[in-house]
């Protein structure tokens, strides 16, 4: 239409679909200290960790090499995005099969690639408690080498296999359901972690411009999205305003008005 070869544009007549974007309920406090220590059962578990106190996407934390964190500063640099493999058969397609069942397969693709918006390339803070779960996952994972010997596989990561190759993302939320099922959590989404660590943030009163960095937002309209409150972390904030609004009222009877005053 710009070039003047039709007169009207008809795309323009067309209804786009209504978009209604999925309720999703974060995982209460309670729910969370469960799934850590279930997860602390499990080889990498600091990687659960990861998720459920950092808030980071599956493909960010599965991408995390030792040289994205300094651990003497409390300080995580997102910077990958771990890939999902795809495979090219190796034997010319005479197998039969598809190209990832292949046992001639070739890797087509990297194993991590750049975030997709540089909103997602951020700098995160790590608690200390955080920190000294990376410190013993480092270690942990220096016995692997050794014990891997000649077929460690080298390759930086953070979460690797035993003989450290980058993991798998499905491999990895095959882990998270079973972590869900050990820990006795209802069924969710890996991106339910993700979730619940955005909706503490905001609960705490985090602006949401810092809330904006630490979760790799590209604007802070997407706080609204994640503003979820479970029944849960209502109740918590209930019983601290509770607390304190009643603890003052018991003080001013004990004391009286004059009391209350010389207080003030």
């Amino acid at each position: 239409m710009r070039r003047g070869h039709v007169t009207r544009n008809v795309a323009a007549l067309a209804v786009p679909p209504r978009i209604e974007e999925e309720e999703v309920e974060p995982y209460d406090i309670e729910d969370v200290q469960r799934l850590l220590s279930e997860a602390a059962k499990l080889r990498n578990s600091a990687r659960w960790s990861i998720a459920l106190a950092l808030g980071l996407r599956q493909g960010e934390a599965l991408g995390l090499r030792w040289a994205d964190l300094d651990t003497s500063s409390g300080v995580l640099r997102v910077r990958k995005n771990r890939l999902r493999p795809k495979y090219l058969h190796g034997c010319g397609g005479d197998c039969g099969t598809k190209q990832g069942y292949c046992k001639k397969r070739v890797r087509k693709n990297e194993d991590t690639a750049n975030t997709k918006s540089r909103s997602g390339r951020r700098v995160i803070g790590v608690p200390d408690e955080l920190v000294r779960l990376l410190e013993l996952h480092r270690r942990e994972q220096a016995r692997e080498r050794a014990i891997a010997g000649q077929d460690w596989r080298e390759s930086g990561f953070v979460f690797t296999s035993p003989v450290g190759e980058p993991l798998v993302p499905s491999t990895d939320y095959d882990v998270w359901k079973r972590l869900l099922a050990d820990a006795k959590v209802r069924d969710g989404r890996l991106h339910d972690a993700r979730h619940t660590v955005a909706t503490v943030l905001l609960i705490l009163g985090v602006t949401e411009r810092v809330v904006m960095q630490i979760m790799g937002w590209s604007s802070t309209a997407m706080a609204a999205r994640y503003q979820h409150v479970t029944g849960g972390i209502l109740a918590d904030v209930a019983q601290r305003v509770g607390g304190l609004i009643w603890e003052v009222a018991k003080d001013f009877e004990e004391s009286g008005p004059e009391g209350s005053e010389k207080s003030r």
